[in-house]
């Protein structure tokens, strides 16, 4: 992995290379990208970007890993899980200081991406109950039948850049313990943190080429797309590319889990506590830089709350401290790259033609040093025919769209194309119960800003948030990795047998 060095004063750049067979390789395609510290603006890495014939030869180790894997025991399994869990815990903050570095998100922030990985890392150490078959005992005269759960053999994850842990972890623990070997291709802007999760890997006892870290561009991603001997692939990213991917991978005949962007609404009813609300707001908007697929990116208040919510809102967005990721004073920290950095403000400013009004403008913050920053901002006033409404942000930037009824706000929020993620905040039951029957999204929250489910739970949205029929991780995870077998099986009558059993036949 990368790290981030001075030698008297001179930043080194190290070179950052893909993990197969179980030890670092470096790239031969002669192709690289550069990795930026996003607080300073400074490159600190450069990541090699796999060829074809680079990704070809990490499946063809993968393959062979896979068999002798697929055919382990429940119990070694779980035993290199339970290793691999205990790696992770004594290593969070290493991982959690990888992110920061490289994402430029606050380590507080960091460390509770790790803190949530390991709960599918957890969730994971159950396989002997989650791969338990099924068996009828004389089906039909003298004949059982039993269902088996099979690995698929390799499997593929391609991650985003904005949970560089996170992800890789609702994917790969499931994937491992199910039997198959994980191909993972990280995002190039911030890949430490996958080369990290590779040695822990290894250290916990994993065979080599069970686990691989391919790093790359879109031609790593069209290889994994069209490789014949990987079975599955499992995407996070925006819904443009994940539907390119559901499309390519289907056609190739694989399986395909592909979660795309989302649009998250917050709806505040009249009767709602408005410090709670407006706390809420801030966490679930401007954490991580709102560089997530569950920021609370649209926020609808209903009739007379609207003033007061949007006030204390802006009150408490006065008081973030926006700088270094690893300054524990931060409150949220830069952009990823400055061309995201620049693509967010343009937003900002379209949003203000188009008429929203800048309550907040992170655009007058002033940052020192060349970091990739933006200040929180919150835009009142906006419609559905505003860019910054339409289109997934992606960035510290809240939108408020005003309405006079429930009704309206659930038609608002039925209508948009995303439905991954949606919040509630109201005292009344009756009312948040109805919510979550009327709104067309995949996961809901009452009172909770980011409804992410547990991990024994599974992860994913409805319409242009979801490309296939299986979400992420928890029970749809390990049916993903898996196919069911089942086995008809039919035993002649000992008394009637003419083998020889070894024991008198009247037993």
């Amino acid at each position: 992995m990368a790290t981030h060095q001075r030698r008297k004063g001179v930043i080194v750049v190290e070179r950052i290379s893909h993990w197969i067979g179980g030890h670092p390789v470096a790239g031969t395609s002669g192709r690289s990208a550069p990795v930026f510290n996003p607080a300073s603006g400074a490159q600190t890495g450069e990541v090699d970007l796999a060829s074809v014939d680079e990704m070809n030869a990490a499946v063809a180790s993968a393959k062979v890993a896979a068999v002798a894997w697929g055919d382990s025991s429940l119990a070694r399994r779980t035993q290199i899980l339970f290793a691999f869990r205990e790696a992770v815990w004594s290593n969070r903050g290493r991982l959690a200081a990888a992110i920061t570095h490289q994402h430029g998100k606050v380590l507080s922030d960091a460390g509770g991406e790790v803190a949530r990985g390991l709960e599918c890392v957890d969730y994971a150490c159950g396989l002997a109950e989650h791969l338990k078959g099924s068996f009828s005992d004389q089906a039909s005269t003298g004949v059982d039948v039993h269902t088996v759960h099979r690995p698929l053999g390799v499997v593929a994850g391609i991650t985003p850049f904005n949970f560089p842990a996170m992800v890789p972890l609702w994917m790969c623990p499931n994937a491992v313990a199910t039997g198959n070997a994980f191909i993972l291709k990280p995002s190039e802007k911030d890949p430490a943190a996958a080369m990290l999760l590779a040695e822990l890997w290894r250290e916990a006892g994993l065979p080599d080429g069970v686990f691989t870290v391919v790093n790359g561009d879109k031609v790593a991603v069209d290889a994994i797309l069209q490789h014949p001997d990987i079975a599955a692939v499992s995407f996070v990213g925006s819904t443009p590319i994940a539907r390119y991917v559901y499309e390519q991978g289907t056609a190739a005949g694989k399986r395909i889990q592909a979660l795309g962007g989302a649009k998250n609404h917050m709806l505040v009813l009249p009767d709602a506590d408005i410090d709670l609300a407006a706390d809420a707001a801030i966490n679930a908007a401007f954490g991580s830089a709102g560089e997530r697929c569950m920021a609370v990116s649209v926020l609808v208040p209903i009739g007379d709350i609207a003033e007061p919510l949007v006030e204390a809102i802006a009150k408490r967005c006065a008081g973030l401290i926006v700088g270094d990721g690893t300054d524990g004073a931060s409150d949220m920290g830069p952009l990823v790259t400055q061309e995201h950095r620049e693509k967010v403000a343009g937003y900002i400013e379209a949003g203000v033609d188009a008429g929203a009004t800048a309550t907040v403008d992170g655009r007058d913050h002033s940052f020192e040093g060349g970091g990739f920053f933006l200040g929180v901002t919150v835009l009142d006033h906006v419609t559905e025919d505003m860019s910054c409404y339409r289109d997934e942000i992606f960035g510290p930037v809240l939108s408020i769209v005003r309405r006079d009824s429930y009704e309206e706000a659930v038609e608002l929020i039925n209508a948009n194309p995303y439905g991954n993620g949606v919040a509630i905040f109201t005292r009344d039951g009756g009312a948040a119960r109805r919510f979550a029957r009327d709104v067309t999204v995949g996961m809901v929250g009452v009172n909770v800003p980011i409804p992410v489910p547990v991990a024994h739970h599974s992860f994913g949205g409805w319409k242009a948030s979801l490309f296939g029929d299986r979400h992420m991780y928890g029970p749809e995870g390990i049916d993903f990795y898996t196919r069911s077998q089942a086995v008809t099986t039919r035993w002649p009558d000992p008394a009637t047998s003419t083998i020889d059993l070894g024991f008198p036949q009247n037993h």
